[in-house]
């Protein structure tokens, strides 16, 4: 159990088969840095008997078979990433512009965040396309990067009740966080903006248009009536 005591990063057992390494206990832009470029360390330093890491916000979860390598072996390959958290992929992050319709079909909850905050809607689109994100994580679906750096003036709940279907391309926000559906698929975001890019290629690699540590730039789009 984490506690206002413990000291990071925290690397403990997880049942006979796995490893978790946590280096807060809230989300932070400097624990998303830490568990890339430990990520970034595990796979370049590979340890046999290591089925897979997994990372998220502020943790990484090594999955290991016993049966071909030891809990301690694989504690201190861990300790040894922590040592050496500095990397070339976290120093060097790669940059995304991605184009955005605002508001009108492709942005239906636009006003709804607009009027939640008081604001216009070129508000909304102006402090949405002035941040730098950074990918904290995967997940959710193929594809799907949760993004950190919304500006907290235009942070907004999800919906009370989620939509049964959600166009790929589709740019929500939810809490402080914004995100991009790689797919269609149901969703609660508040939905202010579409866009064209595909993020998810099941056939062709790179399969994911982003990932952790990447860094997003919104664009909106020139004729947009809006922006």
């Amino acid at each position: 159990m984490l506690t206002s005591d413990t000291v990071f990063p925290q690397i403990v057992a997880v049942g006979e088969r796995a490893l978790l390494i946590t280096f807060a206990d809230t989300l932070t832009t400097e624990a998303v840095q830490q568990v890339r470029a430990v990520d970034f360390h595990l796979q370049r330093f590979p340890l046999k008997g290591v089925v897979e890491c997994i990372p998220a916000y502020a943790s990484v979860l090594i999955l290991y078979d016993p049966l071909r390598v030891g809990m301690s072996a694989v504690k201190d390959w861990a300790e040894n990433a922590c040592q050496n958290l500095e990397s070339d992929a976290e120093r060097h992050p790669k940059r995304i512009e991605i184009v955005v319709r605002y508001g009108g079909a492709e942005g239906p909850d636009l006003p709804f965040v607009a009027e939640y905050h008081g604001v216009s809607l070129a508000d909304v689109i102006e402090k949405h396309t002035g941040r730098v994100y950074r990918v904290g994580m995967m997940g959710f679906m193929p594809g799907f990067a949760y993004l950190l750096g919304l500006d907290p003036s235009i942070a907004t709940p999800r919906l009370a009740t989620p939509r049964t279907h959600v166009p790929a391309g589709s740019v929500g926000i939810a809490g402080s966080q914004t995100g991009i559906y790689p797919l269609d698929a149901p969703g609660g975001w508040q939905l202010i903006g579409r866009t064209d890019q595909v993020l998810f290629d099941p056939v062709n690699e790179p399969y994911f248009a982003l990932s952790p540590g990447d860094e997003v730039c919104f664009i909106p789009l020139q004729d947009n009536p809006l922006s």
